[in-house]
């Protein structure tokens, strides 16, 4: 709650972290890749996510 106190955020009740996160340890370079790839094409499918809106 750091910036809540120091820099007068707002208070938030809810779920700070995203649902379904977890972390992973890249062990090689076929996990690296493969983490690459998903973060490189994520964006490009993020209009097609059931969580995608256009406010």
């Amino acid at each position: 709650m750091i910036g809540v106190r120091d820099k007068g955020w707002p208070q938030f009740e809810k779920r700070f972290w995203q649902r379904n996160y977890y972390e992973h340890i890249i062990r090689n370079e076929r996990d690296y890749l493969a983490i690459y790839d998903y973060i490189v094409a994520n964006p490009i499918c993020w209009e097609n996510d059931e969580e995608f809106s256009v406010s």
